[in-house]
Formats: structure tokens, C-alpha cells, sequence
């Protein structure tokens, strides 16, 4: 790793070695620095992000605090066994315990609402699995957790001619990310993490006794060479960039906003066609995001701009479906960044001695991201 050394004394001596580097600065990322200062409370710490903000969807997502619909549920069960499912379910569920315990649900916005499920024609077969996913379910949750609610179909204003019934979770809730967000960089502060902006890795080099890291500053010309003894790398999607063989591939989350809408019918967090379409009342305003499905292939992509033909699916649902007798008016429109695998378990492992990995939340990040953040720390020792 040769390279132009331009830092000062001073840089050297106190802001480039550390205990533990974090790379990502995302919620897996913060969660992991923060776990780390938990246990090892005297140890130097150091989150590397590329951004100014956190670049794949810790900050873009649409704050929903869920675990899992039940098309979604009975579609992983297809992909794995049972066992690994619930597995899934759990780690989310305690994942979202573990951020409201951390954070406080003030802190991050909680409201409990209910999650619901639109099922249309097509998904009409999954109601005859209710009792069982619920038995699944039952040593998880001590109750049922899917019930229909087809009377606040007219209730809400959906399309009853695409809207065949409704499945209603009193466990999902929804959140504000952007509180999220500040709340864990408010409490990485107070453990004293460094979080430096601006640093995109390149790559790293395990040296058996420390891990140097090779980063592009953004605002010089050379680069500048880290080292820690640990390094956590925690890029989600982006950690295609620097693993081009790992399983994982970029899933592009596009969504928009509308203006207040007066007398808004429905509060809560909603699913579609099997999660790949959600939505959520944010105030009075609709949140609407998804149709990676609609273009599998042109939707991964580390690309974070939004595309017309998936902008103008979401606004003819949201027209023909979910508010086909509301007046609205569309504000805002953004994308995210998730990461996918065959399967939706993340990657937790060692990929060297000192370099481990805590990625691929299958676009889970809030319910799973403090869950992986505590795994990571669990595995890391100061040897």
C-alpha cells in the first residue's frame, strides 16, 4: 500500500489507529461501534462512512418496524426450512426490542398502529395458511399474530375489487427514521466513537497483528492508511464493491411522498404482493415505496436515483388501489439501497482474522440491524 503520506503529526499520533474500525455508519454499522463501547468501554473506536450520510437505506428507509407479512413468511418458507424461518422471525423480533431498549421508542418515534397485509387475487391461497403460520409463530410471540380484518377494507378506502381481504398484526409498529438515525449517532457520542464522513474504503490488508485500512479521503488526493486491530465492515449492499464474490446483490427500494391529505382514512404500516410493495401513513401523509419486482435486474444497482417507470407504477397503486377516492398530491420521491442474498439470513462471519463481516439484511434493517450490530460485538475479543 504504497502512498503519499501528507499527514500532520498530530494526525498520526491520535486519529487514524484504533481498537475497532467500523466501516458503515448505518444502522448495523452505529449498532456495532455501540455494542463494541458497551463491552470494552476503554477501547478506541472509529465508524468510517463514504457519504456525508449513511449511503444505502439506514436513513431512506420507510421506518417500518416489522418482522415479516404473511405472504412473505410463507415465500421464505419455500426457500428454507421452517426452522431457519423462525429463526429469522426471532432475530428480527429481539432486533427491534434490543433498538427500542437502547434508544427509547420516544427517541426513535414509536408508534404502534398495527401492520397490515393487502391480499389481493393472486394471493388469496395464503389464508388458508393463517392458523398455521400463527402456530409457527406461537412460541415466539405467546399468541396469535395474523387475524383477518376484512371490515376495514371499505373502512380504509382500498379498492375492494383488487383488495380481497385484509390480515391485520398487532406486533408491527412504525418508526422515524431520521430520529432513528440522530438518536444513534447521539448516543455513539456519548460513548466517544469517532465518526469520520468523507472516507471511502478501498481496501484492507490483515497483518495478523492489525488490520490496515486503505481509504480515499475525499478531499485530498492521496489516500490515507488506518489500522486497528479489529476491522467490522458493515456496507450492506456496497460490500459488493470490495467482496465482488460474496452472495450478495443490490435491491433498490424507490418510494414517494404525498402532501397532507385531509381526513386520511388509515394509520399504520401496510404490505402488498408479498412486501414487495408498503406503505404507511406519516402524519397525514401516504408513504409508498417498492417495485424492485417490477425489474428485478435494473433494480440492482447501487444506483440511488429514482426511475419514472417504477415512480409512475407506485403513483397508479396508490391511484387505482390504495386511494382511489382520495385527492393527493405527491411531494417528495427518493430511493434506498437494501442488500439481498438466495436466501434472507444476513452474513455474520469471520472473512479473515481480524476482518468481520455483518451484512445483507434483506431489507430488514431496522428490526435486524441492532440484532446484527450485538452478534458482531459478541464475537469480537480484544486479543
Amino acid at each position: 500500500m504504497n502512498h503519499k503520506n501528507t499527514l500532520s503529526f498530530w494526525e498520526q499520533q491520535h486519529l487514524i489507529a484504533y481498537d475497532f474500525i467500523v466501516v458503515g455508519s448505518g444502522i448495523v454499522g452505529l449498532s456495532a461501534a455501540i455494542s463494541l463501547a458497551e463491552k470494552y468501554p476503554t477501547s478506541s473506536i472509529a465508524v468510517l462512512e463514504r457519504g456525508i450520510l449513511p449511503t444505502g437505506a439506514s436513513t431512506r428507509n420507510a421506518g417500518f418496524a416489522c418482522f415479516g407479512s404473511l405472504t412473505e413468511l410463507l415465500a421464505d418458507a419455500q426457500l428454507m426450512p421452517i426452522a431457519e424461518v423462525l429463526t429469522l422471525v426471532q432475530t428480527r423480533w429481539q432486533g427491534l426490542q434490543s433498538l427500542r431498549k437502547r434508544l427509547g421508542d420516544a427517541a426513535i418515534g414509536l408508534e404502534n398502529f398495527g401492520g397490515y397485509e393487502l391480499i389481493g387475487e393472486k394471493e388469496l391461497p395464503a389464508l388458508e395458511e393463517i392458523a398455521k403460520v400463527n402456530q409457527w409463530l406461537l412460541p415466539i410471540f405467546g399468541e396469535e399474530v395474523y387475524v383477518r380484518k376484512d371490515e376495514k377494507i371499505a373502512e380504509f378506502g382500498f379498492n375492494s375489487k383488487k383488495v380481497k381481504a385484509l390480515i391485520f398484526n398487532k406486533f408491527e409498529a412504525q418508526i422515524d427514521t431520521g430520529k432513528m438515525m440522530k438518536a444513534l449517532l447521539q448516543t455513539a457520542q456519548r460513548y466517544k466513537i469517532t465518526v469520520l464522513t468523507g472516507c471511502l474504503v478501498q481496501s484492507w490488508e490483515d497483518q495478523n497483528e492489525e488490520v490496515q485500512v486503505n481509504v480515499q479521503d475525499t478531499t485530498r488526493e492521496d489516500r490515507i492508511i488506518f489500522s486497528a486491530k479489529k476491522l467490522l465492515l458493515c456496507t450492506n449492499a456496497f460490500t459488493k464493491n470490495l467482496l465482488p464474490a460474496l452472495d450478495i446483490q443490490a435491491g433498490r427500494g424507490q418510494i414517494l411522498l404525498t402532501k397532507p391529505i385531509k381526513n386520511l382514512p388509515f394509520c399504520g404500516t401496510f404490505h402488498y404482493d408479498e412486501g414487495y410493495f408498503y406503505f404507511r401513513n406519516v402524519g397525514n401523509c401516504i408513504l409508498l415505496g417498492g417495485g424492485r419486482n417490477l425489474d428485478f435486474a435494473g433494480e440492482q444497482t447501487l444506483d440511488i436515483h429514482t426511475t419514472d417507470y417504477i415512480i409512475d407504477y407506485l403513483k397508479n397503486l396508490l391511484q387505482e388501489v390504495i386511494a382511489p377516492n382520495l385527492v393527493f398530491e405527491i411531494d417528495q420521491q427518493w430511493a434506498g439501497i437494501m442488500a439481498f442474498g438466495e436466501v434472507k439470513k444476513p452474513i455474520i462471519q469471520w472473512y479473515s482474522p481480524n476482518v468481520l463481516l455483518g451484512v445483507r439484511c434483506g431489507g430488514m434493517g431496522v428490526a435486524i440491524g441492532t440484532k446484527v450490530g450485538e452478534m458482531m460485538a459478541a464475537m469480537v475479543s480484544m486479543k
